[in-house]
């Protein structure tokens, strides 16, 4: 994955692409391969590489991870953990003062019990990070581009800014996508725009101006499942310029609330 930095500098250059234009949805499909530099034949292997050095993988940007000992010390910031280490303290200092040194078991106890709880919920909190990881790799599949003019299978993370994709039934879009080709397609995207049932694709541009998401009946956005029919379409947004890389910077901005 591209570093933060590069993340950053990804999504003002994929802005820049259409800054002053029509909207993709707007643009008739010569334009809209005039302006991503790209063909109805697809990329060639060198301007992939190319133009993912520029613009970056096609990947989210899952944030900075807290190293093991900040994980373990978030452990204690719970207020009742907060008391029971003060207590340990206090039991502490005041068995040094009055002489009862016995009573320093006490605080160990303490100490020892805070701990092992922390320990205990960093383990859990290992497990289900784990856990995650590994459905995060299963949910990136492989995706059908052509390069250098001929059908190819390739990592999803690898796909280009102007790469084409075919789209077939039980594929899953793996970045924001104009549609050039549509042969009765359909693809579900409940998660995004909230349709209940698959949404009807189509080639021709829009002709209104700021259509909601579901009405962009020529794009095909990352994560949709292809439940019918098949298509073709050239890639303009790749990683954290989709529209789901827009959800997930929403949801990493926000702080982290405790339920009460």
């Amino acid at each position: 994955m591209a570093p933060k930095k590069q993340i950053e500098e990804t999504k003002d250059l994929q802005t820049e692409i259409w800054a002053g234009e029509k909207p993709v949805y707007n643009s008739k499909i010569e334009d809209v391969f005039q302006k991503l530099e790209s063909r109805e034949l697809g990329l060639t292997s060198q301007e992939a590489r190319a133009k993912l050095q520029k613009y970056g993988k096609n990947a989210l940007d899952e944030g900075k991870k807290m190293t093991l000992i900040q994980r373990f010390f978030e452990q204690l910031k719970d207020m009742m953990i907060i008391v029971l280490l003060v207590a340990a303290l206090v039991s502490g200092i005041m068995a040094v003062i009055n002489g009862h040194y016995a009573d320093l078991i006490d605080s160990g106890l303490i100490l020892l019990i805070v701990i092992m709880n922390a320990v205990i919920g960093l383990v859990q909190e290992s497990n289900a990070e784990k856990a995650l990881d590994a459905l995060k790799k299963m949910n990136k599949p492989d995706a059908k581009v052509i390069r250098d003019g001929i059908q190819m299978s390739i990592k999803s993370e690898e796909i280009a800014i102007g790469d084409v994709i075919v789209l077939e039934a039980g594929d899953i879009v793996p970045a924001d996508i104009r549609l050039i080709e549509s042969v009765s397609l359909k693809i579900e995207e409940a998660a995004l725009t909230g349709e209940s049932v698959p949404s009807e694709k189509h080639v021709g541009e829009l002709e209104n101006e700021n259509p909601p998401l579901g009405d962009r009946t020529n794009l095909c956005y990352s994560s949709g499942i292809v439940s019918y029919g098949r298509g073709k379409g050239v890639v303009f947004a790749t990683g954290m310029s989709t529209e789901v890389g827009k959800i997930a910077k929403m949801l990493s901005s926000g702080g982290d609330d405790k339920t009460p």
